[in-house]
C-alpha cells in the first residue's frame, strides 16, 4: 500500500456516517454592513433620485437668496423719519437664514428620502429578495440593523452636504446685505438640525416600509405623517391640540432654523429649543426600534 492512499484511510469518515460539509462561521456585522451597503447602489435609481433631491432643494434655496439680494440692492434709500415720527414706507425686513432654509424645498427633500428609505424595506418584501437574504442569514435583527446603519449614513453625508452647502452659497450671495456666517447666534444650530433632519425622515420612512408593506400606502403614509400631520395640528385653540403638533419632526425643525436675532412670533405654546432636540432624537430612536422589531417578528 502506498503512503498516499494510507492517509486517505486514516483521514476518510467512519463507514456507515453521513457526510457533513464543514460549516461557514456566522457572518459578522461588518460583512452585513457591506453586503447592504452593495445592494443599496445595486440601483442607478438610487443614485439619480438623492442627487434629483439634493440639487432641486439647492436650486429652490439659491435662487430665492439670489431674488432677494436684488430686490434688496434696488430698494430705493428712504428719507429720515420726521423727529419723533416714523418713515412713511417701511423698508424691507429679510432674514437671510430663512433663504438657505425655504420650507417648500426642504419639505420636497424630506418627501424624497423618507420613500426612498420606506423602498429599502419593502422593496425587498415585494421582489421576494428578502426570503433569500433571511435564508442566508437568519439573524434578521442583525440584517435590519445593517440596513438602518448603510441607509442612515448616506442619508446623514446628504443631509450635511446639503444643509452646508445650501448656508454656504445662500450667505455668500447675502454677503452685500447682512448674510450670516456660522459663528452668528442660532447659525450652526439651522445647519446642524436641517442636516440631521435627513437621516431622521429616512429612518422614519424604514419604519413606515416595515409596517406597510405596499408602495403606494407606504408612501402616502410619510407624506401625511411628516408633512400633513404637523398642519392638522397647528391650531392654537386648545393645547394638547398644539403639544401634539409640536411632537412632530417638521415643527421641530420649524423652530431649530428660526434666527433668535429676529422678533417672531411663535405662538401661545411655542416649542422650546430643548423639547426640539428631544422630538429628533425621540423620532429617531422609535423609528430604529420599530423598523428592527416589526422585520424580527413578522413573516416574509
Amino acid at each position: 500500500m502506498s503512503t498516499d492512499t494510507a492517509t486517505d484511510t486514516a483521514t476518510a469518515e467512519p463507514a456507515g456516517l453521513p457526510y457533513r460539509p464543514p460549516t461557514a462561521p456566522p457572518a459578522r456585522f461588518r460583512h452585513l454592513v457591506a453586503a447592504e451597503w452593495i445592494k443599496f447602489w445595486s440601483l442607478r435609481s438610487t443614485a439619480l433620485v438623492l442627487a434629483a433631491g439634493a440639487l432641486t432643494t439647492l436650486g429652490i434655496c439659491v435662487n430665492a437668496a439670489r431674488v432677494n439680494a436684488d430686490r434688496l440692492a434696488h430698494q430705493a434709500e428712504l428719507p429720515p423719519a420726521p423727529p419723533g415720527g416714523r418713515p412713511e414706507l417701511p423698508q424691507m425686513v429679510y432674514d437671510p437664514l430663512g433663504a438657505a432654509y425655504v420650507s417648500p424645498a426642504w419639505a420636497l427633500l424630506m418627501i424624497v428620502v423618507a420613500a426612498l428609505g420606506a423602498s429599502v424595506i419593502f422593496g425587498e418584501y415585494t421582489s421576494g429578495l428578502i426570503r433569500t437574504t433571511f435564508a442566508a442569514v437568519p439573524d434578521r435583527r442583525a440584517v435590519v440593523a445593517a440596513k438602518v446603519t448603510v441607509v442612515g449614513a448616506v442619508t446623514l453625508v446628504l443631509g450635511v452636504a446639503v444643509s452646508g452647502g445650501s448656508f454656504g452659497v445662500t450667505q455668500a450671495i447675502l454677503r452685500d446685505h447682512h448674510g450670516m456666517s456660522l459663528t452668528d447666534p442660532g447659525a450652526l444650530r439651522a445647519v446642524t438640525a436641517s442636516a440631521l433632519l435627513v437621516p431622521l425622515c429616512a429612518l422614519v420612512g424604514m419604519a413606515v416600509g416595515a409596517l406597510i408593506r405596499h408602495t403606494a400606502g407606504a408612501v402616502v403614509t410619510v407624506i401625511a405623517l411628516l408633512l400633513l400631520v404637523p398642519q392638522l395640528f397647528g391650531g392654537e385653540q386648545y393645547r394638547w391640540v398644539v403639544e401634539i403638533g409640536n411632537a412632530m419632526p417638521l415643527t421641530a425643525w420649524d423652530r431649530l432654523i428660526l434666527n433668535p436675532d429676529r422678533d417672531y412670533d411663535l405662538g401661545k405654546y411655542p416649542v422650546t429649543i430643548t423639547e426640539a432636540w428631544c422630538v429628533y432624537g425621540a423620532w429617531s430612536a422609535v423609528a430604529v426600534a420599530v423598523t428592527v422589531c416589526v422585520v424580527g417578528r413578522r413573516d416574509v
